[in-house]
């Protein structure tokens, strides 16, 4: 009897140890990510791309890391799209799940708080989506891979006054959004100094959780602007235009990279057609990897991805090769997420299916923007690329 006791614990021993040394063997990137609240695509599209790229690696046997194999566990966790809930889910991935490094918030809104924690916290953090400079700004452990808002801004306003011969704008925007916010006043001061000042005829405002328009668009439609500047997420979008439409505006509209969601025809149909938006890449006619990529997502998840899962996508992989430029793991966590940091800073450039990027000292790439029109078919095509 005394015998089988000690076998079971000598067992469970063998276990536990076991366990641990397959912990010690695995790489933990968390994601902080909206998967419910007002842009649970976002949130989809993000995890969707990266349980893609863990099954590339992980079945080709893990990631080489200094000559040993780890395999990788992704971690998601749900920021509900809320700045505060963005902060929370930042401690936790940091804290409790001890990740090694975190990928998103996405929006800016969400983005900007957690970069302060990921900072603070010294873990890496690296931005998809979020294109406001605070999101990275003084942050040595914050980087992304998308753009900025002061590059996107005058991307907007000169297709705009080229393509529609524009002379004037309106812009209506979410005040609580800081994408939101930040890109509406860039757009305009950029605009008036372009097309001189009172150019900008009407530049109205709202809240997050607003559904109805009219009074806004009421006032914009009145002052009769060459089009509408909208730097809103995809699901605000739906109901602008389509409100818009509803009083009578039979203009144009100049978008943003927040209507780059797969979700956003779903929700406007008809009235998104033939309009316009800034945004990291177009699916229609990609080429090479990009193509690659697109063909895989589509084939795998029944939706062409959109820039967001692009943009995940992109921002794992270069994680992945920071990770891998350490040239090896302590298992130390924070000597561990240092040396990531260290790494991830020297990293001169990268290849991903969103474009070529060069970083620099904010953690910020130099890439290219590129313009799409939303065809009669509904597909996100080429327009015109931008490069700085």
């Amino acid at each position: 009897m005394k015998k089988t006791i000690a076998t079971a614990l000598f067992s469970c021993s063998a276990l536990l140890f076991a366990g641990s040394v397959l912990a010690a063997d695995t790489i933990k990137i968390g994601y902080n990510i909206p998967m419910t609240g007002d842009i649970p695509k976002v949130g989809e599209s993000s995890k969707f791309s990266a349980e893609m790229l863990k099954a590339d690696i992980n079945g080709a046997g893990g990631l080489e890391v200094g000559g040993k194999k780890y395999m990788l566990e992704f971690v998601y966790e749900d920021n509900e799209a809320k700045a505060e809930s963005a902060v929370t889910t930042a401690l936790k991935l940091i804290e409790k799940d001890e990740i090694l490094a975190m990928i998103g918030p996405n929006s800016s809104k969400q983005a900007v708080p957690a970069g302060q924690v990921a900072d603070d916290n010294r873990t890496v953090m690296v931005t998809p989506w979020s294109t406001n400079p605070d999101t990275t700004k003084d942050r040595p452990w914050v980087f992304r891979a998308a753009f900025l808002d002061p590059f996107q801004g005058p991307v907007a306003v000169n297709f705009a006054v080229k393509t529609f011969g524009a002379k004037t704008a309106a812009v209506l925007y979410d005040l609580s959004n800081d994408y939101s916010k930040g890109l509406a006043e860039i757009f305009r001061d950029v605009f008036e100094e372009k097309l001189g000042k009172g150019s900008v005829v009407a530049f109205e405002s709202h809240g997050t959780k607003d559904q109805d328009f009219s009074a806004q668009l009421t006032k914009i439609i009145s002052a009769k602007p060459d089009f509408i500047f909208v730097p809103d997420n995809y699901n605000q979008v739906a109901l602008i235009v389509r409100q818009s439409h509803q009083l009578g505006y039979k203009g144009q509209f100049m978008g943003s990279d927040a209507w780059g969601s797969s979700e956003l025809m779903t929700l406007c149909g008809d009235d998104c057609k033939g309009l316009y938006f800034s945004t990291h890449y177009a699916a229609a006619g990609a080429k090479g990897a990009t193509k690659e990529f697109i063909d895989r997502y589509t084939a795998e998840y029944g939706y062409v991805p959109d820039d967001v899962a692009a943009l995940t996508w992109d921002a794992t992989n270069i994680v992945i090769k920071a990770i891998q430029d350490t040239g090896g793991l302590t298992g130390k966590l924070r000597k561990d997420r240092k040396a990531i940091r260290d790494a991830m800073s020297k990293i001169p450039s990268f290849e991903g299916v969103t474009g070529n990027m060069k970083f620099d000292e904010q953690g910020d790439p130099i890439k290219c923007a590129v313009v799409v029109r939303i065809s009669d078919s509904g597909e996100f095509e080429f327009a015109e690329s931008v490069c700085p």
